[in-house]
Parts: C-alpha cells; structure tokens; sequence
C-alpha cells in the first residue's frame, strides 16, 4: 500500500535535483571552504553560490545570510543574538503566545537572565491581537512569526515591522513555514531578522539561514570557533547540505514564479470541500482567508484526535495532530490552547499540510480515507 503523505508542515520530501547535488559534493567534495588550497577555494565557491541561491529566493543580499544548522538555530541566534548583543541586562522583549517551541522557549531562558518577556495574546482565528501597547522604551526586539505551521495562519508582518521600526526597534520573524510557500522579499518588508529551514522546503534536513539585514547590530555569537559566517557561527560549514540547501531554494523561486503555490492552494480548497460535503461536523481552526495555501487544521466531532490519527496511518494517511517539535507532550496544543478552542475540541483536531508533489488522486484519496475513518471512529458529540 503506497502511503500518502500530508505532514509537509513537519518535513518534506528532499527534491531528486537537490538529492543529486548532495549526493556529488559528498563524493566528489572533500575540501575545507576554509582553506587556501584548489579544493578549499572550490568548497568556498560552493558555499557563495548557495548564499546567492538562499539570498534570491527572499529577495536579500547573499551577505545577509548566515547559515545555521535548521530553523531552530536560527531563531534562537536571532532572540539570544540581539538580546545579548546588545548587552542591556533587563532589556524587554515582545512575541506572541503562539510561536514554535524554538521561540518560547529561549524566551524562558532569556527570563531566566533578567530579561522582561511579553507574549501577546491572538483572537479565535489565530491572528495577534493589537501589541503596541506591550512596546515601551526598553524594548530590544519584537519577534512574530510569519506563519504558525499548526494552522497555516499568516500574521501582518508588514504592519508589525513599521510599528517597530517607527519605535526603532529590531523586528525578527520566524519564518521557517513561508519562505518557499509564497512569495517573499524581505528589502520591501521592515523585517531586520529572517529565519528560514531547507527541509521545510524541500531540502535537507540539518541545515538552514538567518537572514539579518545589513546595518543591523551585530550578534551575540551563540558558537564561537574558527570565525566562519562573519564570526556569527563558528564551526566548519556543512558544505553539502548548504549546497542542497541553495538548491532547494532556486527550485522554490522557479515554482512560484510559475505560480504553483496557486494550484496547491486549490488542491487544498479542494480537498476541504470533499470533506465539508461528507463528513458532519467539522470545523476549520484558523482564518482560511488569511493563510498558508498549503495547511489545515481541522476538528472532528466525536472523535479523539490520537486515535484518529493512529487509525489514518493504519489506513495509510500520515497526517499530523500538531508542530511535530512539541508532539508527545501529552497536553492540548499551546496554539489551538491560545485561540480559545476548548480542550475538546482541541482533542479532535488534525492538521493536515499538503506539498508541491501532492497529486489530485492524493487529495481525493485522502478525503476517502478521512472519510471511512471518521466514521468508523466517532464515539459522540462536542460543542
């Protein structure tokens, strides 16, 4: 039985040209970018090209690209980076209540050293409420993601980053979910701080970027070592995964230029409206007019979300019931949590994110498959 495969939002298949390119620096690479000898300077012209490739797929300069080892890294270079750097023991912070854990949680750790941390409420559809109010002189950095790979809500990035700027204040947004889903340049957008993941794109695990704007105060080094990446994050680069990495963004930039992300986003209307048609009770959490074309969060009546996702694996449909880093925490989503859905609810939910190599036969396939597996599954009511 081939598998169907609707967890995009968690990872995604690495592209066969990407996979061709890892493969060939692996084999045929064996130079140190940072050294002076033939097979260090070819190892370092590999390393440009890729930050030209990561650095046009979002519209930046390839010197304001630094690589990390996955979005994680990225984000907590970007909040321990700015509040350390700038050396203001006590210095305050704003985000949202419905980061990624890779927020949320050096946000603890920076409480921990004295920092202030204010975490901004959102409405019953995902979307941050008004924040300007948290914003007062001592505010170092403002950090809101871009879009929450729970539900695929996207958040005003644009209008958040002027109300920041307008304060002088840093504005960093993960996102690790949107960058290769929809268009974005970050030179027309007030963001200083950008963080991005390969395999959310369809590259290769273990490898992602900063993006931090030229003119903006330097970073605390998080991994001090030989200076490499502008003395930002030491260590040897992983050349091969970089590479991939640059790949996989130039395919990204190729597919929406052609405006695929139009067609996924029909594919997923398409599948919603398969499953309205045929399955009661079902609800949509998170705005549809306001989110990635990719993702949906749904509730289903009388059914616990685990065993419906353990039986759809069963029947051949991998599908997830939140952000793959916070599963297995054995309490309701912190998102879903924040938006005010009831723990019931909250219970019932799957999250299904489709990909660029989601087929039409997939997406109707899978709507049979929920279909037959809600029914034999629902045990009563919620409201």
């Amino acid at each position: 039985m081939d598998k169907i495969y609707l967890d995009h939002n968690a990872t995604t298949p690495i592209a066969p040209e990407v996979l061709e390119r890892v493969t060939s620096v692996l084999q045929n690479q064996i130079g140190n970018p940072s050294s002076l000898h033939s097979q260090g300077r070819s190892a370092r012209v590999l390393l440009d090209e890729a930050r030209e490739q990561v650095a046009s797929l979002i519209g930046a300069f390839p010197s304001e690209i630094i690589f990390t080892s996955g979005g994680t890294e990225a984000n907590n270079l970007a909040l321990l980076g700015v509040a350390l750097g700038l050396g203001k023991a006590g210095g305050h912070i704003v985000t949202s209540q419905v980061e990624h854990p890779s927020i949320l949680n050096p946000c603890l750790q920076l409480e921990s050293l004295g920092f202030e941390i204010d975490r901004v409420t959102v409405n019953r559809l995902g979307c941050i409420d008004s924040f300007e109010d948290y914003l007062t002189e001592s505010t170092l950095l403002v950090s809101m993601q871009h879009a929450n790979s729970e539900t695929g809500v996207l958040q005003d990035i644009e209008r958040v980053g002027e109300i920041a700027r307008k304060k002088r204040i840093l504005f960093h947004t993960d996102a690790v979910q949107s960058v290769g889903k929809i268009p974005m340049r970050v030179h027309e957008l007030p963001v200083d701080l950008l963080s991005i993941s390969a395999h959310k794109l369809n590259g290769p695990k273990g490898v992602g970027a900063l993006y931090l704007r030229n003119g903006t105060p330097d970073l605390f080094s998080l991994v001090c070592g030989g200076g490499q990446e502008k003395k930002r994050r030491g260590g040897t680069e992983n050349v091969a995964g970089i590479v991939g990495f640059g790949k996989a963004c130039e395919l990204a930039q190729n597919r929406l230029s052609s405006q695929r992300d139009l067609s996924l986003s029909s594919l997923r209307d398409h599948f919603l409206h398969l499953v309205f048609d045929r399955i009661s009770g079902v609800e949509v959490f998170g705005d549809l007019e306001n989110m990635l074309p990719n993702t949906l969060n749904l509730g289903f009546e009388g059914v616990e979300g685990d065993t419906l996702l353990i039986a759809l694996d069963m029947a051949g449909l991998a599908v997830s019931t939140g952000s793959a880093c916070s599963s297995g925490a054995g309490l309701p989503s912190p998102v879903l949590t924040a938006m005010g859905i009831p723990t019931n609810k909250i219970n019932s939910s799957i999250r299904f994110s489709l990909g660029f190599s989601t087929t039409m036969r997939e997406v109707e396939k899978s709507a049979e498959i929920l279909v037959r597996t809600v029914s034999l599954n629902r045990t009563g009511t919620y409201s």
